[in-house]
């Protein structure tokens, strides 16, 4: 059942909403019930053909030569479509808004970067004819050294990835090598700090694994005009990147989207519409092109790889006082949208949370994977579990509950954020208090009591924190001259075997974790267990 909080921010509720919280039908849903919802490939067309592209085996190698005589030959063979048959072979989706270079050879040419780079495609009267003549072609490779880890790939001497970025890095503003935010004197917040926490998290690729694979079908129209019906998420950078490619104006491409069988962020990429584009141009035929499951999961992009360092600093009272990120997001081979993910990322440092002293550089780093793209709310989501582990384990550190110390250093209306915009609107304290209230998490009063709206901005001390919101200390302040407690966060052994009870007595009582405030059944993001 759907609720309206109303008692929380009262004066800026509507009761006349038109939306939310009506039962409002969406509009394809009828469609999807009844499986008679239209994807790409459910339009039938006579005439047509297939292209399937030749992938590198390699994950680094200069090509040699290529012979496709063979392929030419094929039964069922109408096209072989080379790398000097792209009008604008290289390309990158966030040049159309002016944001990077163009890094990504629609086909490999000289050099391939990641294993599954396409080489050359082919186009047939059947997907079994063009996967056939596939085998024909015979490609000559000098492999080249390889590197796979976002640190390596920046050590002097790395095997330089991408030629239109040779040390490895993204550029930003054409000079600089990372994003970086600085705000107040981390350094001075560490050595004041009672504990200082340093903690390393390192994400995986993730493949979207949609039930739909990306493809998409092209088919000539009059005028020199071409009906494109595809599985893109973003229809108009799928279409403007395809005109770029093809070197044609918009408006001889008529994009039809529409239902789209999973996406989650691996169809933004515009990674089949443009080769069927050409491949209908050069054959005068409508042509489809899909990936097979084995390419969607091999060489479809993936989220990608992301490692994050995160040192705090924290009072005994609770305060957070310095923060401090370094971050490393595998692009792979080449850019697609890995440097926007690097700024997203970079401006929710320091997280939902007042910290005076924040630091942070995060990086785009070009490796010899599989180049990478969105999936839901790519440059955050990965940063907000890393940060949230960490908060879990600070609170653990100073003994204090994991919620109470969230309120505590949560943004409040009037605060200024590490990027000197002023906190408006905040909620965070309300939602602890809400989910604290929905799972039966007993807060102490003075936590009940905090909110949002008041104790921000000119009403926290010089540290950064209304001291009087403060909770008791769990320990002493140490004095100025000693030096902060280092925390090395270890998963906690398992627990010595206790002897059974006596015939006939109760057993003991389970007792808390070391900065629980109480005996509520929960599940740690620390531990990965529940917990009581």
């Amino acid at each position: 059942m759907f609720e309206l909080r109303k008692d929380i921010f009262a004066d800026e509720r509507d009761d006349n909403l038109k939306e939310i919280g009506q039962p409002t039908q969406r509009q394809d849903m009828l469609g999807h019930v009844t499986g008679t919802s239209t994807y790409y490939d459910d339009h039938r067309i006579a005439g047509l053909l297939h292209l399937k592209v030749l992938r590198s085996p390699h994950a680094h190698a200069r090509i040699r030569s290529i012979d496709d005589a063979a392929a030419a030959r094929a039964p069922g063979v109408k096209r072989i479509i080379r790398a000097a048959d792209v009008p604008v072979n290289l390309n990158t989706l966030l040049s159309l808004i002016q944001f990077g270079k163009d890094d990504e050879p629609s086909l490999a040419n000289d050099i391939v970067r990641y294993k599954g780079e396409p080489i050359l495609g082919i186009v047939a009267t059947s997907e079994r004819a063009a996967i056939e003549a596939l085998g024909l072609v015979r490609v000559s490779y000098d492999q080249l050294p390889a590197v796979f880890d976002v640190e390596e790939a920046l050590k002097p001497g790395a095997p330089s990835v991408n030629a239109t970025y040779p040390k490895n890095t993204f550029e930003y503003h054409g000079k600089y090598d990372h994003q970086k935010l600085r705000y107040g004197d981390v350094e001075a917040g560490f050595a004041q700090a009672d504990v200082v926490l340093e903690e390393r998290y390192q994400m995986s690729p993730i493949e979207h694994a949609p039930v739909e694979t990306n493809g998409s079908i092209a088919v000539p129209d009059t005028n020199g005009r071409f009906v494109v019906y595809t599985s893109t998420q973003a229809l108009f950078f799928s279409l403007d990147t395809a005109a770029k490619i093809n070197a044609v104006p918009s408006n001889q491409l008529h994009f039809i989207g529409g239902t789209v069988g999973g996406g989650f962020g691996g169809k933004v990429d515009t990674m089949t519409e443009p080769l069927v584009i050409l491949a209908a141009r050069l054959t005068g035929a409508p042509v489809r092109y899909r990936f097979s499951r084995h390419e969607e999961m091999q060489f479809g992009a993936p989220r990608g790889a992301e490692r994050i360092y995160v040192k705090d600093g924290v009072m005994r009272d609770g305060r957070i006082v310095a923060r401090k990120v370094r971050a490393y997001f595998d692009s792979g081979a080449y850019t697609r949208l890995s440097s926007y993910a690097v700024v997203k990322c970079v401006a929710h440092i320091p997280g939902p949370y007042t910290i005076p002293n924040a630091h942070a550089d995060v990086y785009c780093v070009f490796t010899n994977r599989t180049p990478a793209t969105a999936m839901r709310g790519f440059g955050v989501t990965a940063l907000d579990f890393a940060l949230e582990c960490q908060m879990d384990k600070l609170a653990v550190a100073i003994g204090m509950d994991p919620i109470e110390f969230r309120i505590l250093n949560a943004y409040r209306d009037g605060d200024m954020k590490a990027h000197r915009r002023e906190a408006k609107n905040c909620a965070l304290i309300e939602c602890a208090q809400v989910a604290a209230e929905k799972a039966n998490w007993p807060l102490r009063e003075q936590f009940r009591r905090m909110s949002s709206r008041i104790g921000g901005g000119a009403d926290r001390t010089a540290a950064g924190v209304d001291r009087s919101r403060a909770p008791t200390p769990a320990a002493p302040a140490r004095t100025a001259a000693a030096a902060p407690q280092r925390v090395a966060y270890e998963r906690p052994a398992p627990p010595a075997p206790t002897p059974p009870p006596a015939r006939g007595a109760p057993p003991p009582p389970p007792s808390p974790p070391a900065g629980s405030t109480h005996g509520a059944p929960r599940f740690s993001s620390v531990f990965g267990t529940r917990r009581r």
